[in-house]
């Protein structure tokens, strides 16, 4: 990695976070602070529903936060009218959910977008529509986080190597950075599955880039579902990043929803309620049988069964 992308004068502050989280003092007492982890669901999960119906089914169905697929507003997103954006925030507000943020960013427009490609032209492009989309996860207010998954969108190609395509999503990252901290929007770069994308591929790798930026305004988050190449156990993997995980993604390892496969949803709640986790853990699947609404109630249901039998 190159080191001109880390931020000198950011550097120092994670240091000193990492200190006070390991002594504990970022944990209220459990007597004084009961803890219970916030649901929130994808909003593409309800796709027959237009945005304020599914608002209404997110909350219907056991959640409190609404993720949302840019490409569900529209199909270039970035562009969306203010008077669109608010028509957003009041369909959230006023069935009682918080605006998590923004996921599967860079679908569109459709094949015009790479932020790893050696072609600098298209690279630029990708970068400005990202710094867009920025400004459109914090124009929605709430939490303001944006996933970086976009496999499709990152991975190494024309000829790049796994290596010069990580630098350049490295470069391209620290420098909207500083951009996104004015907003207070924070990114957070998904690592992916090896089948999905050959870049940050675990989160080590993906580490390595969010400490070489070295900026509040890029994290990371866990997915259950990406993180099969993994060499450490779960609750082991979120307990060694822990201080740097602002979001977290619940579906089995096959994409379906939480509760119908094998998947320990247990241990990596636990160590998440350990290490007192305050933010959202967040429906995304990819199987919406037999119904958007059935899938996000019987998720909901079945992540409280778990979190109540935590010790």
């Amino acid at each position: 990695m190159n080191p001109a992308v880390s931020n000198p004068t950011r550097r120092g502050w994670l240091g000193m976070a990492a200190a006070a989280y390991a002594c504990g003092r970022s944990a209220p007492p459990a007597e004084q602070r009961p803890f219970r982890f916030r649901l929130a669901v994808c909003n593409e999960t309800f796709q027959r529903a237009d945005f304020a119906e599914g608002c209404r089914l997110a909350r219907e169905t056991g959640y409190t936060g609404l993720e949302i697929a840019p490409w569900t507003l529209s199909g270039d997103p970035a562009s969306i009218a203010r008077a669109a954006r608010a028509d957003c925030r009041r369909a959230m507000a006023g069935e009682g959910l918080t605006c998590v943020g923004l996921h599967s960013l860079l679908t569109a427009p459709p094949g015009e977008l790479h932020v790893t490609t050696p072609d600098d032209r298209v690279r630029r492009r990708s970068w400005d529509y990202f710094r867009r989309l920025i400004d459109l996860c914090a124009d929605l207010g709430g939490d303001k986080l944006m996933i970086l998954g976009s496999g499709k969108q990152r991975r190494a190609v024309g000829g790049s190597s796994v290596e010069d395509a990580l630098q350049r999503l490295a470069d391209g990252l620290a420098r909207v950075a500083p951009h996104a901290e004015s907003r207070g929007v924070t990114i957070l770069p998904e690592t992916l599955a090896p089948h999905l994308c050959d870049v940050m591929t675990t989160m080590d790798e993906t580490m390595e880039i969010v400490r070489q930026i070295d900026s509040p305004a890029v994290q990371t988050m866990f997915d259950t579902h990406n993180a099969v190449a993994e060499e450490l156990p779960h609750d082991r993997l979120i307990k060694k990043y822990g201080l740097y995980i602002k979001h977290v993604h619940v579906n089995e390892m096959d994409g379906r929803r939480p509760g119908t496969g094998g998947y320990d949803f247990a241990a990596p709640m636990k160590t998440l309620k350990d290490i007192y986790y305050r933010g959202w853990l967040s429906l995304e699947v990819f199987r919406f049988e037999p119904s958007g609404e059935v899938v996000a109630r019987e998720s909901a249901r079945f992540l409280r069964r778990v979190e109540a039998g935590l010790a």
